[in-house]
Order: structure tokens, then C-alpha cells, then sequence
């Protein structure tokens, strides 16, 4: 027993370990070599785990990932502050379309106030509420009359009273009588002194009042004119990257640093539309399943440049009337003498409108007369046998619903396609109609759109059949206002060109054109939608497609002559006119 005891004493426990641990030595180094090329053997092979359980994968994955940085960015890096950069990529244009681009960007050329060293203070800006307009006297002195024009001349002042000597402002006007349900958009003409002309057509009898509204000033204006050259990266996107068990997720854009890393080039290949995403660290480009907005860019301006953009104060404020903001507008004199009709007052333009509405209707002025599809079936008949195809951004899927929502025989076909992204597809079999959605390639703000599903419209265009039974709706522009005009230039070209193609093959297509729309602003959405970057883009647009045998609905005018407020998804009230002028093309009175 004593022997025992001392046998298992820590002496001996001393001598055993000692022993095992020398043992041991001899292969820590083995194991060592043995394990870290086992971790490099899994780094470099990664891709054939694919094949191994979802739990096996998940948790070499998560080891790899500790050992990369993250793949998932909050915000891009900054881009290159290149002006000719983003608007110039893709195909060098041809000399033809160059000289075609320089002319529509003179034509939508904005004023700009003298450069200045430094910016001006806010209280040298223009400032609605110092500001002012007055009704000059009608027409020889007499009264006002329908068939006449109404001006307003607008002063602009700055904050500290003293009145603006540079054009630049950004103004809306309107002409309305709130109990008639009538309004009319006018046309704002900048003097370039500070004074600027709001031109109306008086189209009805009774009271009609003038309004006068500052959007932004000149000085305000100069900061989006440079946001929209040197920050296209303001809305940036991202792409989901997936292979078996594996996913990335990185940056995407129209224009992209190319010092950053690798690029997987997403152009397309039959407009030569660039598009590009970050190529993922351990998948191919040709893994990417799926394209969603990624966010919005903050800490664009400085302080200074923030004092510019303040609701209530300088963003969409109304300016008010020096003495009476109203007149009356009596009956026109059928047996009036011609040469009492002409100004005393050379007129530096005729308005003509493309529309007003009365009693709450949009009455089209020329082209084709407006009438009223007041109930489902009066759509259903007009509708009857047609295909109608709408192709563009979210206010083009708006149409789409209300007609889907409106008519009880249209019944929507589930694609299963992501809620407000699409494509969406509506039939009435009892009547042969088809009504489809589909919305336009990127730059696209949508949630998440199938990388599968991200189609440019012209390349729907061309595989049309068309003829006399099929409709197409064109909505292209709210998605483009980051982006330097260039770029929006380019698509529209693509899409004109296809359809010129389909009219040519098929000249009894009827092809709507929607131009954009005024929309609510704040300070933060004035840096990405502001009316200013909508208004050149309508310019654009208007000019392309003058010529073509297209019909326009005009939202501007649409959103403008309303009293509604405005948004970027007008009212259903606005949009019940809006469908009630496109029928009106499928479906033209008899004479």
C-alpha cells in the first residue's frame, strides 16, 4: 500500500507528464503545417464547396468572410468629379447625333447669374416673400376678354428687400377660378434683369386669379446645375451576386471609379447602354440575380449652400401681388372690328397650352377632341380587341393600376413579381383585351428588380409585332434627374429610334408619349427630384419627339393647371384626365 502510494505521487506525475508532453512536441510542429494548409487549401477551393451541406458552407463562409473586409458598403466611394465622364459613356456619337445634342442642350439653356468668387450670402438671394407681381393694364386699356392674354410682370427681391438685377429664378404659373373648376398652366418669360414676364390665354368667362410661385432661386438653381454635372453618384444602386450557397452584394451605377476594383461591364448590346457593378471578390460577374436602389448620397452642400433649400422660406413659396391678384374676363365680341383685336403692345409670344380644365375636366386644345370615359364600360368598348403596352417608371405602372382597379372585366394575371416593381400583365378574355407593365432599364430606383427582368424599352420596341390593334405608353424621366442631360439624351434616342423602327414596319401602332410631372419638394428631395432637373428633362423629351407621329399627354401641364398639390404620383383625379385623354386617341369621336 505504501509502495503504491508513493508510485502515484506528484513526483511520478511529473516524470509521466514530462514524458507525454516530449512525445507531444515532436508533432506540434507537423499539426501546425498540417492546419494552416488546410485553411489555404479551403480559401483557394472555396467555390467546390458549393456541393457540401448548408451548414458546412454557411460556417467556412462566415470564416472567410472575417477574413475580407465586408461586401457591403453603406455608401459608394466618391466618384470622379469629371464633368464629361458620366454623360460621355457608352458609344462615341456620330457627328449627326453630336450636333443633335448640342442643340437640345442650348434649347433648354438656364440663365446663370455672374460668376462670383465666392457664393452670395442668403440675404442677397431672391426671396419670395419680398418679392412681388402686378396684372399690367389689358389690351388698349379695355376690359379683358376671352380669346385675350393676361400678363403678370414678376419682381424679384432678395431677402433683404432690394430688388434682383440677374434672371435665373425658377417660377410656375397658373391662372385659375376655384369655383368653376377651371385652371390653366402659364409661361414664365425671364428678362434676365431681375423682371420677368407669367403670359396666360384667357379661355373662359368670370373671375380668374393669378398665381405666381418661386420654386427655387438663380442661386439655388446654380447648385442643382452642379450637383446634376459633378454628383451623378447621388443615387447609387447595388446588385445581389449569389452561386449555390454564396452571396455578395456590391455597388452599381451608370458611372463608377474604376480605381476602386474590378468592374463587371453590364452594357447592353444592342443600344450600347453602359451599366456597371463592383465585381463581386469571390463570384463571377454573370452571377448577378438581382438590381435594387442602394440609398441616396448625404452632406452634399455645405452650410451655406443649405440656406438655399429651406420649405416655406425659398422652396415652391407663392409671391404675392402688388395690388389686386384677379380681373374678370367677359364674353368675346363675335362682331368685333379685326383691327381691334391687335395689341397695342407688341406681345413677345403667343401661349398656347395644350390644355386647361374647366369644371374639373381637361379640355385638349388642338389635336384630338377630349371626351369623358366616365364608366368601365366606355373603356371596355374602346379597349375592345387591343394590346395595350406600357413600358417606363412608376408613373406609367400608375396608369396601369387605375385602369386594372377601374375596370371590373380587366383581371390582373399573378406573376408573382415583386409589389410596385412588376411586370404586371391585366386580361379581359370576354373582350380580347391585354393590358401589360413592364418598367424601363436601369438607372432604376425600384426596390429589387430580377436581373432577368431589367429591360431597356427600345428592345422591347423591336419585338413588337404592332399594327392597328395594339397601344404602346411611353413614361421615361423621373429616374434620369442625377444624371448629366447627356445621359438622358442617349436613351431617348434609343427609344426613338425603335420607334420609328416599329412605325415603319407597323404604321397603324398608336404610341403615347407622358411628359413629366411637378412633384412635392423638400430640401432633400429638391437634390435629387427637384422640379428644375424635371423641367429640362420635359424639354428634352418634347423636342426628340416633335415630328413623329406620337401623341403627348402632357403631365406638366396636367399637375401645373391643377389645384391639387402637387407629387410625383398625382392624384387619381388627375389621373382619371390622364386615361380619358389616351382613350381619347385609341378611341377619336365620329364626326
Amino acid at each position: 500500500m505504501v509502495t503504491s502510494e508513493r508510485e502515484t505521487g506528484p513526483e511520478h506525475g511529473r516524470q509521466k507528464g514530462g514524458t507525454v508532453w516530449k512525445n507531444l512536441s515532436k508533432y506540434t510542429s507537423i499539426f501546425l503545417v498540417l492546419a494552416l494548409s488546410g485553411i489555404i487549401f479551403l480559401l483557394r477551393n472555396i467555390h467546390t464547396l458549393e456541393k457540401l451541406n448548408c451548414q458546412t458552407v454557411s460556417t467556412l463562409y462566415q470564416f472567410q468572410s472575417s477574413i475580407h473586409s465586408a461586401f457591403n458598403p453603406e455608401e459608394p466611394p466618391p466618384l470622379d468629379h469629371n464633368r464629361s465622364y458620366c454623360g460621355h459613356l457608352g458609344l462615341e456619337p456620330s457627328a449627326e447625333e453630336a450636333l443633335e445634342e448640342r442643340y437640345l442642350l442650348e434649347s433648354i439653356a438656364w440663365p446663370e447669374p455672374q460668376p462670383r468668387p465666392t457664393p452670395r450670402p442668403l440675404r442677397q438671394t431672391s426671396d419670395p416673400a419680398h418679392s412681388l407681381f402686378a396684372i399690367l393694364p389689358g389690351e388698349g386699356g379695355r376690359e379683358w376678354r376671352v380669346g385675350d392674354q393676361l400678363e403678370a410682370l414678376v419682381h424679384m427681391h432678395d431677402f433683404q428687400g432690394r430688388p434682383k438685377r440677374h434672371g435665373g429664378d425658377f417660377l410656375l404659373a397658373r391662372l385659375h377660378s376655384p369655383e368653376l373648376g377651371a385652371g390653366v398652366a402659364g409661361q414664365v418669360l425671364d428678362h434676365r434683369n431681375g423682371l420677368y414676364s407669367a403670359v396666360f390665354p384667357l379661355l373662359w368667362e368670370g373671375s380668374v386669379r393669378v398665381e405666381v410661385t418661386l420654386v427655387h432661386s438663380s442661386e439655388a438653381v446654380a447648385v442643382l446645375r452642379r450637383l446634376r454635372e459633378e454628383r451623378p453618384d447621388r443615387v447609387f444602386f447595388k446588385s445581389l451576386f449569389r452561386s449555390g450557397f454564396l452571396s455578395e452584394t456590391t455597388m452599381c451605377n451608370l458611372c463608377l471609379p474604376t480605381t476602386q476594383q474590378p468592374l463587371c461591364n453590364y452594357t447592353d448590346p444592342h443600344t450600347g447602354e453602359p451599366w456597371y457593378c463592383y465585381k463581386p471578390k469571390l463570384l463571377s460577374c454573370d452571377t448577378r440575380i438581382n438590381h435594387a436602389k442602394g440609398g441616396y448620397q448625404k452632406h452634399l452642400l455645405t452650410n451655406k449652400e443649405s440656406l438655399l433649400f429651406q420649405s416655406g422660406v425659398n422652396i415652391k413659396v407663392r409671391i404675392h401681388a402688388s395690388g389686386s391678384d384677379s380681373v374678370i374676363v367677359e364674353p368675346e365680341k363675335k362682331d368685333k372690328p379685326e383691327m381691334e383685336r391687335s395689341s397695342v403692345r407688341a406681345e413677345p409670344i403667343r401661349v398656347t397650352p395644350s390644355g386647361y380644365y374647366f369644371q374639373g375636366s381637361w379640355r385638349a386644345l388642338g389635336g384630338v377632341a377630349m371626351h369623358q370615359f366616365n364608366d368601365s364600360s366606355a373603356i371596355t368598348q374602346c379597349l375592345k380587341g387591343k394590346v395595350v403596352y406600357m413600358y417606363g417608371d412608376s408613373t406609367a405602372r400608375q396608369w396601369f393600376e387605375y385602369l386594372n382597379a377601374f375596370v371590373p372585366e380587366l383581371k390582373e394575371f399573378n406573376l408573382h413579381s415583386p409589389r410596385n416593381v412588376g411586370p404586371f400583365m391585366a386580361v379581359d378574355s370576354t373582350h380580347n383585351i391585354l393590358l401589360r407593365y413592364r418598367c424601363h432599364g436601369p438607372p432604376i430606383r425600384f426596390s429589387t428588380v430580377i436581373a432577368s427582368e431589367m429591360r431597356y424599352v427600345a428592345n422591347e420596341l423591336d419585338g413588337l409585332a404592332g399594327g392597328p390593334d395594339t397601344v404602346v405608353v411611353l413614361s421615361v424621366w423621373a429616374h434620369f434627374s442625377t444624371y448629366p442631360v447627356e445621359v438622358y439624351i442617349r436613351r431617348l434616342r434609343h427609344i426613338r429610334r425603335a420607334v420609328v423602327r416599329l412605325l415603319d414596319r407597323a404604321p397603324g401602332t398608336l404610341i403615347v408619349v407622358r411628359s413629366a410631372n411637378l412633384q412635392a419638394l423638400d430640401p432633400e428631395v429638391s437634390l435629387y427630384n427637384s422640379d428644375w432637373f424635371s423641367v429640362q428633362l420635359d424639354g428634352v423629351l418634347r423636342a426628340m419627339f416633335r415630328g413623329l407621329d406620337v401623341f403627348l399627354v402632357d403631365a406638366w401641364e396636367m399637375t401645373l393647371a391643377h389645384h391639387l398639390p402637387h407629387a410625383l404620383h398625382p392624384p387619381p383625379v388627375i389621373v382619371k384626365n390622364m386615361i380619358d385623354n389616351i382613350l381619347s386617341y385609341v378611341c377619336p369621336e365620329k364626326s
